[in-house]
């Protein structure tokens, strides 16, 4: 057995008033009681540092730029970085980078046991507007701030596995999950901060947003036999609420343990790593009825039926 003892460290919500200080004080407790379990990993949200900054229309670019970091680890970030490595804990975490080079992306990264950062995933499938929209009630500003993320979806050997990573909306796509699966991946690390309302269908309120969640994750895993750690930042932020539901599922798409509440909460669950072998036989090694031909509309639009 190759056993990761994975920590879930979803988080409640975090106030546009607050700064990073306050947030890795509660990053940090998490992680001490993820210590006192035995983790070898802990994973934390998307833009676990800040509030869900995308919700805010702003045009002053120096006023958005305050919610990216320019480097990591930083002076604020720093005792993150130094606590794990004290408990020989391995790290994931989302943060708004910005680029020596001025390029903004909704970032995640992954650390080894000693602190050094071993992968770094840049968000693809931004939702949401660029503009403004006085007729939605919840704004999801993505498209706005963020550029989709330019190195696709690599996998890395790590904690004696194949580790990948994905942010938030990403989940929501077969292909995310399909194109780490090819690569053999093992876990894949989610974080997330989903509202509870869909800006787009205001009418889709949080037991659907779950109920969602749920379906997307557990497909992910079980049609790519791997685990799959999808941890969220939750509660009502400055008047928005966001849903919780962090789950870990296994590579047979069971929901093993999941979040019971919308605050700081500690999920915490031994994965073996052997248990995807038997799906990734079934799905790969016996897979020649696959035959390429009958995939073209994957590849290409022609003939596809276009939208309405």
């Amino acid at each position: 057995m190759r056993m990761i003892n994975v920590a879930a460290a979803q988080m409640g919500p975090i106030q546009r008033a607050e700064g990073r200080q306050i947030v890795v004080r509660r990053m940090l407790a998490l992680m001490d009681e993820a210590k006192g379990k035995g983790a070898d990993l802990i994973v934390y949200p998307e833009l676990a540092l800040t509030t869900f900054f995308p919700r805010w229309y702003m045009t002053d670019q120096a006023e958005v730029d305050q919610w990216f970091e320019r480097e990591m680890p930083n002076d604020a970030v720093r005792p993150l970085f130094e606590r794990a490595a004290h408990h020989g804990m391995a790290v994931s975490f989302g943060y708004a980078e910005l680029t020596p080079d001025g390029h903004h992306f909704n970032t995640a990264i992954l650390t080894d046991k000693s602190g050094s950062i071993v992968g770094k995933y840049r968000k693809v499938h931004l939702p949401g507007h660029s503009e403004f929209d006085p007729e939605r009630t919840h704004q999801h500003l993505e498209k706005r701030y963020f550029e989709p993320g330019d190195i696709g979806f690599p996998v890395w050997r790590s904690l004696e596995g194949i580790i990948g990573m994905a942010v938030c909306n990403d989940r929501r796509w077969p292909e995310t999950y399909r194109v780490m699966g090819l690569q053999g991946v093992e876990m894949v690390l989610i974080g997330y901060n989903t509202p509870a309302i869909n800006s787009q269908k205001n009418d889709e309120g949080p037991e659907k947003r779950l109920f969602h969640n749920r379906l997307s994750v557990q497909a992910g895993a079980y049609q790519n036999s791997c685990w799959v750690v999808a941890v969220a930042k939750a509660g009502n932020e400055d008047g928005f609420p966001m849903i919780g539901g962090s789950i870990i599922v296994n590579p047979d798409g069971e929901i093993v343990v999941e979040a019971k509440s919308e605050d700081d909460e500690l999920l915490v669950h031994a994965c073996d790593l052997d248990a995807t072998v038997f799906g990734k036989r079934t799905i790969f090694d016996f897979a020649q009825h696959r035959r390429i031909e009958h995939y073209g509309l994957i590849t290409s639009r022609t003939g596809a039926i276009p939208p309405p």
